[in-house]
């Protein structure tokens, strides 16, 4: 009887502290979705190990969040087979694998879960041949050259939208939307978070971003605009990307006076932000869509036109299409039409209304928690 009452405990000690390592990082829309899941699954009682790339993105990202674990890994994108570089990414990835292995292996891993971009193809692999349960997100509607190829390495595929189900041949899928940081299910006072950028509580705000990369050209564009906007009805807060701010700064400084403008690199505390805010003008990014919804924003979205397969054309046309947002082309855009036409939306409190309504719809905030779940069941099943 002893005997048994101690192999019980021990199976539920496993249980208590399943451990996790997520590969994700390279960008924000790998990134935050990543670390979403690593708070629901410490939450649970398990530990979580997050596998990030070296880029400055993610040192920037990852600031207040000292309670999660963090392991940096150098990854370059593959390039195309024929191309000299190939040989250099063989030799990268070569050395994350064997860095992944050991870290699987210090960190006892019960199962890896990638989160896209090609950060996440090495600890997959490893997971792999580890002989761990090992899983994808694909965030966009369609998946990345990264996700398409670690898909033959997962026990299952958890997608953000229905749409990119279909991606994965015979593979096991699930959808379960796009995680969202717990941070970001605080909604500030809009008055309040208005007044926590020193922006003016009675006045329409747009809300500019770049995106955790930057985005050269709509930076650009919103600093030329800047002088078409009628000055004393908006207002703009610009987040630029670290990249593009001190070039958007400049924009900023020439400004008319009576325009009320916040530029800043990067914003670590989005519920301020979106709350801020009445209109969004951004890229299309899955992450970024996810943000948006859970604070029922209207959006402009400008998707980047050299995306992977014009995965953000895309993932913007699935909002665009049930009127959550407005599609526009960066090919078809002029400071002044951009200026012009976003302050008619911004003056639209019925079209912001209904956008706004349109955009809720696609909220997911049970999404990071569905993964846990999916993870959770294999492991049992596992055991």
């Amino acid at each position: 009887m002893a005997a048994h009452s101690e192999s019980t405990r021990e199976k539920s000690d496993t249980k208590r502290t399943r451990r996790l390592v997520i590969a994700c990082g390279g960008t924000g829309g790998h990134l935050f979705p990543g670390i979403a899941v690593a708070e629901d699954w410490t939450r649970r009682g398990g530990e979580a190990l997050l596998i990030i790339s070296e880029k400055q993105i993610d040192s920037l990202a990852t600031e207040g969040y000292a309670h999660l674990r963090f392991e940096r890994q150098k990854s370059i994108a593959m390039p195309p087979l024929l191309s000299p570089k190939i040989f250099g990414f063989g030799w990268t990835f070569l050395k994350g694998l064997l860095d992944s292995l050991r870290l699987l292996r210090e960190f006892r891993a019960d199962a890896v879960l990638g989160m896209g971009g090609f950060t996440s193809t090495a600890p997959m692999v490893a997971g792999k041949m580890l002989g761990l349960p090992t899983f994808i997100h694909e965030s966009n509607a369609i998946p990345g050259r990264a996700n398409l190829l670690n898909a033959k390495f997962s026990t299952r595929v958890l997608v953000g939208f229905e749409a990119c189900a279909g991606h994965f041949g015979s593979r096991p899928v699930s959808t379960v939307g796009t995680p969202l940081r717990p941070k970001l299910t605080i909604k500030p006072d809009p008055v309040e978070a208005k007044r926590h950028f020193g922006l003016d509580p009675t006045r329409k705000t747009l809300l500019v971003m770049g995106g955790s990369q930057g985005a050269l050209r709509l930076n650009e564009l919103v600093g030329e605009a800047l002088k078409e906007f009628p000055v004393n009805r908006i207002q703009v807060l610009h987040i630029t990307g670290p990249q593009d701010f001190e070039m958007a700064k400049m924009a900023h400084e020439s400004a008319p006076d009576g325009l009320i403008t916040v530029v800043v690199p990067f914003c670590g505390e989005m519920q301020w932000a979106l709350a801020a805010s009445d209109l969004a003008v951004c890229r299309s990014g899955a992450s970024t869509l996810t943000e948006l919804a859970s604070y029922g924003l209207p959006a402009v979205l400008v998707p980047y036109p050299f995306a992977a397969h014009d995965h953000q054309t895309k993932n913007a046309e699935i909002f665009s299409e049930v009127g959550a947002a407005q599609l526009w082309q960066q090919a078809d855009l002029s400071a002044e039409t951009f200026s012009k036409r976003l302050t008619a939306l911004l003056e639209d409190d019925d079209g912001l209304s209904k956008m706004s309504q349109a955009m809720l719809a696609f909220s997911t905030p049970g999404a990071s928690d569905a993964i846990c779940e999916v993870i959770d069941k294999a492991l049992g099943s596992a055991n």
